[in-house]
């Protein structure tokens, strides 16, 4: 069915997509690109200035007709033309080297839920970019491939991938996503959450890479009971625009302030899981309780998390395997046998069926 189509000239590819960074794996050679999903642009002219790593630089230090912007905000297409170009722009670094540019085959991984439309938006985008044909997997499929879960075997998988822009959880069973939930709620909101407390606590402006840095240092989900009681405490000076005086400052936040500015979001995410606990089959949980859930994404990374998870819910809580790349290893595996996997994609294009 799926025949190997340009192999003399170059080979196929899968994506994952992020709210925040985007990951290219390329068939038989595995990863080959990993940068932000950011694209700076001029207003006056609506040029591309720079895409990725670059543009990544370029925040917060541009001047006003220069536009640091991600075009995909929830895992989801907000701006399309821009999308497209970001898309164009990595399909043609994989194949910048080879003399002839083929038309690959390219599987992107999307959030769970995405109507039709979103869907639609995607394919036209990696069409358009370059792609021969374009096939969606759900990312919590793709990172339960990548984490070398059973997928197709009659257990429970549960799967939470916690991304820049959404927090996906599902329960797989069989090749099909069983039951699945779509949160709003991940890295980008928690860096939103240490701006606003930074801005209430000590009146200090500061910028999304700098909540970023204090997130990945100082972030914990659960501080341990001993730890507390040792006194034991990381912290960092943070600078910013001090909101009374106008002029620099610089201010210490420790671990416990960021878990405080962290806190009620990490709570969605635990409450969500819990929801999707509640309303699986109570096979699947039996399941569940023996395999455990697991954590993928860049979320996945915060301390403590996986041991307040497990508190909460009762049941092993396990970080996979390099958690940031899950998805697109998973995508990528699907790549390669792709006339294995074929159930585990979303809905072919040629199968959609449009409502009369």
């Amino acid at each position: 069915m799926f025949k190997k189509l340009f192999s003399k000239f170059g080979k196929d590819i899968a994506i994952d997509l992020g709210t925040a960074n985007t990951l290219v794996y390329v068939k038989g050679e595995g990863i080959v690109i990993r940068e932000p999903s950011v694209v700076a642009i001029n207003q006056k002219t609506n040029q591309i200035l720079a895409i990725g790593k670059e543009a990544k630089k370029m925040v917060g230090r541009t001047p006003a007709n220069i536009v640091a912007t991600r075009p995909l905000s929830h895992g989801v297409i907000s701006d399309f033309e821009v999308a497209e170009q970001m898309l164009k722009y990595f399909v043609q670094k994989v194949y910048q080297e080879r003399v002839i540019f083929p038309r690959p085959r390219v599987i992107i991984g999307i959030p769970c839920g995405l109507t039709e439309v979103e869907k639609r938006a995607v394919r036209e985008a990696g069409k358009n970019a370059g792609a021969q044909k374009v096939f969606l997997i759900e990312q919590p499929m793709a990172a339960a491939i990548g984490a070398k879960l059973p997928v197709q075997e009659a257990g429970g998988n549960f799967v939470v991938d916690i991304g820049g822009g959404t927090t996906e959880i599902a329960v797989i069973s069989l090749g099909g996503i069983v039951l699945s939930k779509s949160l709003k709620v991940a890295g980008d909101k928690l860096n939103q959450d240490v701006i606003n407390f930074v801005q209430e606590e000590y009146k200090l402006l500061i910028g999304e890479k700098t909540a970023e840095e204090a997130k990945i240092r100082l972030g914990n989900a659960y501080l341990f009971k001993q730890r507390r009681e040792k006194k034991e405490k990381r912290e960092m000076p943070i600078r910013g625009r001090n909101l009374i005086t106008g002029l620099p400052e610089e201010v210490v936040v420790n671990e416990e302030d960021i878990k405080r500015a962290i806190e009620k979001s990490v709570r969605e995410i635990v409450g969500e899981i819990k929801n999707a606990i509640e309303e699986t089959p109570p096979e699947l949980v039996a399941d569940i309780m023996l395999k455990g859930i697991y954590l993928t994404g860049g979320g996945a990374l915060l301390r403590g998390l996986d041991a307040l998870i497990a508190k909460e819910t009762r049941i092993p809580t396990k970080i996979v395997e390099d958690p940031l790349t899950a998805v697109v290893r998973g995508a990528g595996a699907v790549l390669e046998n792709l006339d294995e996997l074929e159930e585990v994609l979303a809905q072919p294009e040629e199968m959609e069926v449009p409502k009369e």
